[in-house]
């Protein structure tokens, strides 16, 4: 089974994990399409992106506007990111031409990508081969930063310290 990713961002955003943020459970690319058109209306463009989570019981998404954390209820997660939507024009074929996991208040491993095609493939809706942009996430030993590793390069952007080349972000002390 998949790796669950604990929320390991700021306490002050872990308040929008309530009810109270719109959010749907993607089970087809029907349901999906109808939530766009509700979200989106009439100005909407040929795509749209969302944020998502991969939980236990599927793929949500919610506006990308919304906090990873809010989308997943406060629970951990398989993956999370962002995901961009081709759209038709009366809004009934949609396909993911763009997906990454890009969510620092989770933090999960580009390896996350199965839970995610699974959770897509699961709902009928294609999608690319792999995450588009992967992100790479460590927290710095030294000063408890959490970093996104550019062009391999593992050095804390806050302090300079060298940071760990294996995921540490759930283990606060790393």
């Amino acid at each position: 089974m998949w790796k669950l990713y604990p929320y390991v961002g700021p306490e002050h955003l872990a308040k929008h994990a309530n009810s109270d943020t719109p959010r749907r459970r993607v089970n087809n690319p029907a349901s999906l399409a109808a939530w766009v058109e509700e979200q989106a209306g009439p100005h909407r463009n040929d795509s749209i992106t969302l944020t998502f989570v991969v939980l236990p019981d599927g793929l949500w998404v919610a506006e990308r506007q919304s906090e990873h954390v809010a989308c997943a209820r406060g629970g951990p997660v398989y993956s999370a990111g962002e995901m961009m939507f081709a759209i038709d024009s009366r809004c009934r074929l949609l396909a993911v031409v763009y997906v990454t996991n890009q969510s620092t208040g989770f933090c999960p491993e580009p390896e996350s990508w199965s839970a995610v095609a699974a959770a897509l493939d699961a709902a009928g809706i294609s999608h690319p081969d792999g995450f588009s942009a992967e992100m790479i996430f460590r927290r710095c030993p030294k000063c408890r930063a959490t970093n996104i590793v550019k062009d391999a390069l593992y050095e804390c952007a806050v302090c300079g310290s060298e940071l760990p080349k294996v995921w540490n972000v759930m283990n606060p002390l790393a």
